[in-house]
C-alpha cells in the first residue's frame, strides 16, 4: 500500500480508536500512551511524521494494554496501537476498527448491537479515498504475512469484525 493510502487510513483509524478511548482512560487516566498513539496517527495522516519514526514507536500504545485489566480498556489500548501501526502497514487500520468495535461491545454488555453500531459509524465516516484504499487490502486470511494473516486479528470477534467491514466494502 502506498504511503499516500496509509496516510489516508491513519486518520480514519485514529477516529475509530478515539471513539473508545474513554474505556481505557477510565481505568488508567494518567497513562497517556494510547492518546499519544492516536495523536501520532493523526499527525502521520497530515504528513507531519515520517514512516521510519512511527515504525520505531508503534508498539508503545500496545504496552499500555498490559497496564489495565478491564477487557474494554485492553481493547481500546490495542485499537490505539493499531492506529499507530498504520504508518507501517495500512492493514492495521482494519485492526484499529476491529479492536474499537470490540471495545464498544465490551463496554456495553447490555447492548448486544454495540459492535455493529460501531462498525456502522466507522463505515459512515470513511472518506471515498480511504474506502478505496481499504478495498485494496487482501481479504482476512488470504495473505500469510502482515496484520491480515494468521494471528490475533484472524480469530474470534476481531476476525468477525474485520470480515464484516470487508464484506460491506466489497
Amino acid at each position: 500500500m502506498s504511503e499516500t493510502d496509509r496516510r489516508l487510513l491513519a486518520g480514519w483509524a485514529a477516529d475509530c480508536a478515539e471513539r473508545v478511548l474513554t474505556s481505557f482512560e477510565q481505568e488508567a487516566p494518567a497513562d497517556l500512551r494510547p492518546r499519544d498513539a492516536i495523536a501520532r496517527a493523526r499527525a502521520f495522516s497530515r504528513g507531519e511524521l515520517d514512516t521510519a519514526g512511527e515504525i520505531r514507536r508503534r508498539f508503545v500504545a500496545g504496552r499500555a494494554a498490559r497496564s489495565v485489566t478491564a477487557p474494554a480498556a485492553v481493547a481500546a489500548a490495542r485499537a490505539a496501537a493499531q492506529a499507530a501501526g498504520v504508518a507501517h502497514m495500512g492493514a492495521h487500520a482494519l485492526g484499529a476498527a476491529a479492536y474499537a468495535a470490540r471495545a464498544a461491545e465490551l463496554a456495553a454488555p447490555e447492548r448486544p448491537d454495540a459492535h455493529g453500531a460501531e462498525i456502522e459509524w466507522q463505515l459512515a465516516h470513511l472518506s471515498p479515498h480511504a474506502r478505496t484504499a481499504l478495498r485494496r487490502l487482501p481479504p482476512l486470511g488470504a495473505d500469510s504475512a502482515g496484520p491480515l494473516g494468521p494471528g490475533l486479528l484472524a480469530t474470534g470477534a476481531l476476525a468477525a469484525n474485520i470480515r464484516s467491514i470487508q464484506a460491506r466494502l466489497a
